[in-house]
């Protein structure tokens, strides 16, 4: 990837001695993070959405499925 950066500011960067394209990284490292959090958070809420509602005891239903299959 690259891109251009203006002169002026190559420079004022030089001059503050920031790295420059290190600090692109890691700026767009943590950018995807975030962004794949974000995604896997709306993920999690579609799942928790399609399964919200549980009818009956779930746990005795489980209970008698097992002693029914012995």
């Amino acid at each position: 990837m690259s891109f251009r950066v203006p002169k002026r500011l190559k420079e004022e960067l030089d001059r503050l001695g920031i790295d420059y394209a290190s600090e692109v990284r890691a700026f767009l490292e943590r950018l995807a993070r975030v962004k794949r959090a974000e995604r896997l958070r709306l993920d999690m809420d579609s799942l928790r959405e399609s399964i919200r509602e549980v009818k009956g005891n779930l746990s005795a239903e489980f209970v008698r499925e097992d002693r029914d299959e012995r």
